[in-house]
């Protein structure tokens, strides 16, 4: 790969840090071929755009983001994939229900509305984390639910 399709690369991943707001970075060692095509088909189906790059491309493009994702940078060892998704939660999912048949891909690291989540122990975390969408319903909900009383 020349200097130039590598800041291509850089570029790319860039823009992308900058667009998204929910990212995950996972370890998809051990798939093959065959597997990594029907992930990828899995996270297509559910709106998530997968890219793989080299570790040292991805920190290039962190730090040239307008985001903070200072923290995540630990996480860029052995092999890596990128998950760039437009909701906190279906990443997430589709990594759970993926490795109901196998045990990779592994969550290093996620940033989700600029909180940081690290290791693979906060799948179960990212599940139940609660969009801002059905917050925002639950208080609506609440509010409908309430009746008030004025008495004269």
């Amino acid at each position: 790969m020349n200097k130039e399709q590598k800041g291509e690369i850089i570029e790319m991943l860039t823009q992308k840090f900058n667009e998204y707001n929910f990212i995950y970075v996972t370890d998809v060692a051990g798939l093959n071929a065959e597997k990594t095509s029907a992930l990828r088909r899995e996270l297509f189906k559910n709106g998530i755009e997968m890219e793989v790059a080299k570790n040292t491309l991805i920190e290039k493009a962190l730090e040239r983001s307008s985001k903070d994702y200072s923290k995540l940078v630990d996480t860029l060892k052995g092999n890596t994939a990128l998950m760039f998704a437009t909701d906190s939660k279906s990443p997430a999912k589709v990594i759970k229900d993926f490795r109901k048949k196998d045990t990779v891909p592994a969550l290093k690291g996620a940033y989700i509305d600029s909180d940081v989540f690290i290791g693979d122990d906060q799948l179960e975390a990212l599940i139940k984390l609660k969009s801002k969408q059905e917050l925002i319903g639950e208080v609506i909900g609440l509010l409908q639910s309430q009746t008030i009383t004025i008495k004269f």
